[in-house]
This record gives C-alpha cells, sequence and structure tokens, in this order.
C-alpha cells in the first residue's frame, strides 16, 4: 500500500495522497476502469485517483461516477462532492459529504515560469517578482519556482472546486500574495470573481516531491 499522505480535515471531510508503486493489476482488483484510456500511465493514476477515493471513504461510490460537459467527475445523487489529481507517479483526492471541494498537486519545475502571464494577473505577477528575485540559474526547487508552482496549484484546485468550467485563471481567480509561498505548508487568501465575488482560504503543502492545494468551501 503506497498512501503517501492523509489528512482528516473533518468528519465529513478527507484528503490523501498516494504515491503509485503499484502495477495496474493491483487497482484493476479493486476499481472498475470506467473509460477507455490508452496511455498506460495515464490510465495508471486514473486508477489510482479512484482507489483514493474509496480508501478516503470506505463507502464511497465510485461506480456511480458521472462526468459533467466540462469533463468534471461528479456523483448525480451528490453523496459526497470530490476531486482529484494526478502528476507523475502521484494521485491526489479530496472528498467530502457537507462541502464543495477541489485539490491540486503538482510537480515544481522551471517550466512554470513559461506560463505565468497565463494564470498570473499582472498585480499578481508583480507581486510575485517584488517578494522572489529572479535568477536564470536558479534551480528547479528554488523559492522563486517553488512559488510559481503554488499559485498556479491553487488556481487549479479554485477552477476544480468551481466545477463549472470558463475560468479566465488570471482574471476570476485572485490571490494574496506573500513571502511563504515556497515554505513547507501555510494559507493563501483569495477571492473568486466570476459572476459574485466568493472570498476563499486555501491551505497548502509543499513536500519535497511536489505541491499540493485544496479549497473547501
Amino acid at each position: 500500500m503506497a498512501l503517501f499522505y492523509q489528512h482528516n480535515i473533518s468528519d465529513t471531510t478527507r484528503l490523501g495522497i498516494w504515491h503509485i508503486a503499484e502495477p495496474e493489476t493491483f487497482f484493476n482488483d479493486r476499481v472498475p476502469l470506467q473509460r477507455s484510456i490508452t496511455h498506460p500511465h495515464k490510465r495508471l493514476q486514473h486508477l489510482a485517483g479512484r482507489h483514493l477515493l474509496k480508501t478516503l471513504f470506505p463507502d464511497f461510490p465510485y461506480d456511480l461516477i458521472a462526468i459533467a460537459d466540462t469533463k468534471k467527475p461528479y456523483l448525480p445523487n451528490e453523496a459526497y462532492h470530490f476531486s482529484i489529481s494526478h502528476c507523475g507517479d502521484y494521485a491526489a483526492a479530496i472528498v467530502s459529504s457537507t462541502e464543495r471541494v477541489g485539490i491540486d498537486i503538482e510537480i515544481p519545475t522551471c517550466k512554470v515560469e513559461k506560463v505565468k502571464h497565463k494564470f498570473l494577473h499582472a498585480d499578481e505577477l508583480e507581486a510575485v517578482e517584488g517578494v522572489y528575485a529572479k535568477d536564470n540559474m536558479l534551480p528547479a526547487d528554488s523559492p522563486y519556482y517553488r512559488s510559481l508552482t503554488t499559485l498556479w496549484s491553487a488556481k487549479e484546485a479554485v477552477f476544480k472546486w468551481y466545477g463549472e468550467g470558463e475560468v479566465d485563471f488570471s482574471e476570476h481567480i485572485r490571490l494574496s500574495i506573500s513571502a511563504d509561498l515556497h515554505q513547507e505548508n501555510g494559507e493563501i487568501n483569495g477571492a473568486f470573481h466570476k459572476n459574485t465575488d466568493i472570498p476563499f482560504v486555501l491551505p497548502y503543502i509543499n513536500f519535497p516531491e511536489i505541491t499540493l492545494v485544496w479549497l473547501r468551501s
């Protein structure tokens, strides 16, 4: 068993990360493959994510999972709200019987800088670069790249929490920038600005291998 991390937030909300170290046959014996996935590793990620749902809540009815037009998986009866994320050899999930949820995990990489203008508002970008010195020779796990990764993961978590698609990451999701984003753990304050303004707090954990961010509301 390869449960990398578990956090029981409350009696009704739990999250976990699975480090995928098992062969596909391990999951095939426990989780049905609900759609055709040709890429072997993506299929493994998919199965690990579904298996994690049952690990967090043994009565989770994963055989009832449906896919919305926005490609968000959901339970038609909403017995549980849930969100799944994959990257590399990891799968993460958050499940709640009482709250809408979103989760994201990312592997820190310098490649995130190439897309920073697509997900950060100009004010956020200015704030980040005002706090973290930029150097072309920085390692991938430097505070600068780690912070950009945390912000990207945060916006992905909000997007999954919203679940209805058509979100402009730079305009609709705004985050407060601090000098702590590369630290081991913390919280990000922000707000969702689409149709109405919804404030939120995003907890995050920076593991050595991955960044984890989640939202429940």
